[in-house]
């Protein structure tokens, strides 16, 4: 469903796209001249463009804010998968610093702590 309407969109954000292109920055629409009656005057041609205009923007618009709709129900929430989370080693009792400066303590512990299979052991 959602792909469909992600090809719907694309098809009228294209169609939206070319319409806007083909009016004229006056508002002339084509720039078609010819009788003042009929669809395809200058005028008419100007009533259709902005016309589609209006009516492709609502949907683009609209289908967008049902786009997002969807796709929030779609990806709600849920339980956070945590089979591949590393166990902690089990710590190590380290025996306390009788150091008064408390980075010193931190940086013997850190150093002491040994390294599993050669790996560099992980900052807590």
């Amino acid at each position: 469903m959602f792909t469909f309407l992600l090809v719907v969109q694309a098809i009228i954000a294209a169609l939206l796209v070319a319409v806007i292109l083909m009016q004229k920055s006056e508002g002339g629409g084509l720039g078609v001249g010819g009788s003042p009656a009929g669809l395809m005057s200058a005028r008419g041609a100007a009533d259709f463009l902005t016309r589609s205009t209006t009516v492709l923007a609502t949907i683009f618009v609209t289908l967008s804010i049902v786009m997002a709709v969807i796709a929030s129900v779609r990806h709600a929430p849920s339980d956070i998968d945590t089979s591949l989370v590393r166990k902690a080693p089990a710590s190590q009792n380290a025996p306390a610093s009788t150091n008064s400066d408390p980075l010193a303590g931190a940086a013997s512990n850190a150093a002491s702590a040994p390294a599993a299979n050669g790996a560099v052991p992980l900052a807590n």
